[in-house]
């Protein structure tokens, strides 16, 4: 049986578990990603109102498009010990053991859209608290079932409160959460639409200037999500 030849330069790597979970993520963010050599990933949505960004353990030795990152990944996991292979300029090679292999072809990157190279910041820092797993998980299932399609960050008698809610309906279901301690008056809106993390803890901060940061704790992730425009901060 012929059999094909894996490469042992620095232009083939394989993908940790950890790093393929996390492009899974990026693609519900946008389908399309733009890698650049190194150790970074960042990615943002169509409508540029999410923003993720990632150091990884793998070092990707070129920079390459790929506009269906899904089709990508499952590619890949259609290989029980996948390598990719990225000595051809214009495709990557998967490869599976000595006897299976993809070429999956390079997109141009002008038609992806891409985050600015400068490093977000937030304009101002005026609300933080502590979101953790579990509260996320569950916050997003009570939206799921009760179809609420709007995340609030509450500012009111001395506490912090996530609420889903549906804003337009005055009689949809509304849970709310205590996640944190304020002096100060608010209400950060958010779509819950828009709440594509990976599964964790995070430290959020949250701008007046309609603008959120979510920082995981456990890994070098970051996301910068938008607030709706109907948002208040009492100063």
């Amino acid at each position: 049986m012929q059999t094909f030849q894996t490469s042992e330069s620095l232009e083939s790597m394989k993908l940790s578990e950890k790093t393929f979970n996390l492009l899974k993520n990026f693609s519900s963010i946008n389908q399309s990603i733009l890698f650049k050599e190194g150790k970074s990933l960042r990615t943002m949505s169509v409508m540029k109102n999410i923003l993720a960004e990632a150091e990884i353990e793998e070092d990707l030795p070129k920079d390459f498009a790929i506009y269906d990152l899904v089709q990508f990944l499952n590619n890949v996991s259609l290989c029980a010990n996948p390598e990719l292979d990225f000595t051809n300029k214009s495709y990557v090679k998967i490869v599976d053991g000595k006897h299976f292999e993809t070429e999956y072809f390079f997109a141009d990157p002008s038609v992806i859209i891409t985050p600015p190279e400068k490093t977000l910041t937030l304009p101002s820092e005026d609300v933080c608290f502590i979101l953790d797993h579990d509260t996320l998980i569950r916050l997003l299932k009570i939206s799921a079932v009760n179809q609420c399609s709007d995340l609030s960050v509450v500012g009111e008698n001395g506490v912090v409160k996530m609420v889903v809610r549906d804003k337009k309906n005055d009689t949809s279901t509304k849970t709310g959460m205590i996640v944190g301690e304020t002096d100060k008056e608010f209400s950060f809106n958010f779509k819950v639409e828009n709440i594509k993390i990976f599964p964790g803890t995070y430290e959020v901060v949250i701008s007046k200037k309609l603008l959120a940061r979510f920082v995981n704790k456990n890994h070098n992730l970051t996301y910068f999500i938008a607030l709706e425009p109907d948002s208040t901060f009492v100063e």
